[in-house]
């Protein structure tokens, strides 16, 4: 019995010695950060009263605080994968000459930012003014800008600033974090803007980065990515040596960590509703990192609710902000708007986004805003609207609280329409105004319906003026694996419809039929992104080639077509602002979609067209045994 004590306490002691052996610290990551700087929805967000926001800088410089607190000695650092621009209306006083968001990142005491997609939303040299007056032209900067795969060419004035390939952060513990940062493919293709800065081949950038970390000594490495989960999985499987992978980008959370390959992948959500907390354990001995949340009982992600403080010193930064912010609208609206707190249209129900590849009751409230307010500002009667859902970025919901019951914000409702800038570089993408014939509408659907079939949901259109049957299996023959490039088969839209009735589009309105073919023009509006896009097509597929054209059949370039009023561009924000003042109150249509895109889904063009390189490959086979049979029958 003596013995069996003894052989208890021998073990007990040997794990305590392994426990012991382990170092502990956290990671706390957040990504796409949007400049939302305040809750949202702003509409029920208040200071002093308990409310359903979540988000904000303020709330998450106090939650950094108290883990930081609560930690005691134990390391905890501060990271971002990406987007900390863009989407909110915030973003527009880059444009302005302000730093806002990485100042106060820096406040806050971030370790590291990845660069995401939308950090070129006003193009590299914007980006490069905006780092600059953050102070990131030296060398010492004690939150890094980290991304391993830019390519900038060498008069490219991001060359000026410190954008860091790596980074080795040596922890109170001695533990020394790598961290390198990747820009993935997907989301590069959404930088129009980014012009001659390319990309380098992720994966290969990949597993040089984290090897050269493991050279300089680094006991974990971690991969700041903005590249989306799909491409975190292989990025997982093909890098080696990378423990975690902190993603971001497709706006998804990570209520539980992915372990693929062995390498640790979360995402922390978007806009600042949550802050992702990672506890982890590495061994000396084993070189391992494991998670050791349920050590603690503590959650994967801690929402930024209104139970969290406000740290008084950035709430008063960004106090600064929202009058820099509401100064500019009153200015650039003439003083028709002149607080992102005022309510601009109530509304008993919510509208909003329920699923992706569908017509919505969202969607449909931008373009019928775009196609009204671009009839009365353009003068011409607006035949057509189309709207992309990757810059529709968000719902209407309405307020729930005593103080904002049924209300919806002006800066709410700017978010769904706020990304970009035009030729002007004045903020938001500016409605773009044109004449196409029958048939190239016909090859905007079916550029559409490809590219979201490629692409993802934000590309497929949200229409206006319209109602069109289409059957996505039929947009394509194939999809060249690893190129991601499809071969068109522009079989995809059955039908398409003009809505010839005033107002708001009704499922059962007037509508005419168009004709695949035909040659007559329609007046068709959209916004400077989607239409940078869509003459690019018709350049590699002659059969799919949309040319702008004015009334009178001139044709005319994508500057030429931007709408101006009162001498300055017409914003999507403006004419989505407009509509809903003039509404006031919203109309019970957009309770439900109004049957505007309807989809048939039969047997896929690819089915077909690998069965028959099936068929060819086997008939082939076939062949070329019975020459070899002939062949042995002539030599016997």
């Amino acid at each position: 019995m003596k013995k069996i004590h003894l052989y208890l306490w021998a073990l007990l002691f040997s794990i305590g010695c392994v426990v012991a052996q382990e170092k502990k610290f956290t990671i706390l990551h957040t990504s796409d950060e949007h400049s939302t700087l305040l809750p949202i929805p702003l509409t029920d967000y208040s200071k002093d009263q308990p409310n359903p926001t979540l988000g904000g800088f303020a709330r998450l410089a106090t939650k950094v605080a108290q883990i930081k607190a609560a930690k005691g000695e134990e390391p905890v650092i501060l990271l971002s994968a990406g987007d900390i621009m863009g989407g909110s209306p915030f973003a527009w006083l880059i444009l302005k000459n302000k730093s806002f968001e990485i100042s106060i990142m820096q406040k806050i005491g971030y370790s590291a930012m990845a660069i995401g997609n939308h950090e070129f939303d006003y193009g590299p040299d914007i980006l490069a003014s905006y780092f600059e007056r953050a102070g990131y032209t030296g060398k010492d900067n004690a939150m890094s800008i980290i991304c391993s795969n830019l390519n900038i060419p060498d008069k490219n004035t991001l060359n000026n600033i410190n954008i860091e390939h790596s980074r080795i952060y040596t922890l109170s513990n001695g533990i020394k974090l790598g961290v390198f940062g990747i820009l993935g493919e997907g989301a590069y293709k959404l930088a129009p803007a980014a012009g001659d800065v390319e990309i380098f081949d992720q994966y290969e950038v990949g597993n040089k980065m984290a090897a050269e970390l493991r050279e300089k000594g680094a006991d974990v490495v971690v991969l700041l990515s903005h590249s989306g989960i799909a491409e975190d999985r292989l990025m997982a499987k093909k890098i080696e040596g990378v423990d975690v992978i902190l993603g971001g980008h497709d706006h998804i959370s990570t209520p539980e960590p992915e372990i693929v390959n062995g390498t640790i992948i979360v995402h922390p959500s978007y806009y600042l509703q949550y802050v992702g907390q990672l506890e982890l354990a590495f061994d000396p001995a084993t070189k391992k990192v494991r998670l050791a949340n349920k050590d603690t009982g503590t959650s994967y992600l801690q929402p930024l609710d209104a139970s969290v403080p406000e740290d008084t010193t950035i709430a008063r930064i960004i106090d600064e902000c929202t009058n820099e912010l509401n100064f500019f609208i009153q200015d650039y609206t003439k003083g028709q708007f002149k607080d992102i707190r005022e309510t601009v249209i109530k509304s008993d129900f919510a509208v909003k986004k329920e699923q992706d590849f569908v017509e919505t009751t969202i969607g449909n409230f931008v373009a019928d805003a775009m196609r009204l307010e671009g009839s009365k500002i353009t003068g011409q009667r607006v035949d057509f609207a189309i709207q992309g859902n990757g810059v529709i970025r968000g719902d209407v919901i309405p307020g729930i609280k005593e103080w904002s019951k049924g209300n919806f914000a002006l800066f709410d409702l700017l978010t769904l329409s706020g990304l970009g800038s035009g030729p002007d570089k004045s903020p938001g993408y500016p409605m773009v105004s044109a004449y196409l014939t029958e048939k190239e509408i016909f090859n905007v659907l079916e550029v559409t319906a490809m590219l979201s079939q490629v692409y993802g949901d934000i590309f497929f259109l949200q229409v206006s003026g319209l109602k069109y049957t289409y059957d996505p299996g039929k947009s394509m023959w194939l999809k060249i694996p690893y190129l991601n490039t499809p071969v068109p088969a522009t079989m995809a839209v059955k039908d398409v419809q003009l809505y010839v009735g005033d107002g708001i589009q009704k499922d059962n309105g007037e509508y005419i039929q168009l004709d695949r073919n035909g040659d007559r023009l329609f007046h068709v509006v959209t916004d400077y992104y989607l239409a940078a896009f869509l003459p690019m097509v018709g350049e590699v597929l002659p059969k799919l080639e949309i040319t702008f054209k004015d009334k009178n059949r001139k044709v005319r370039t994508l500057d030429e077509c931007v709408v101006h009023h009162d001498g300055k561009e017409f914003k999507i924000w403006e004419s989505v602002a407009m509509y809903a003042q003039r509404m006031g109150q919203m109309d019970e249509l957009y309770k439900a979609p109004q049957g505007r895109i309807t989809t048939e889904k039969g047997i896929p063009l690819v089915v077909w067209t690998i069965t028959a390189l099936v068929l060819l490959i086997l008939a082939i086979l076939f062949g070329i045994r019975k020459l070899i049979r002939w062949r042995k029958s002539r030599k016997r």
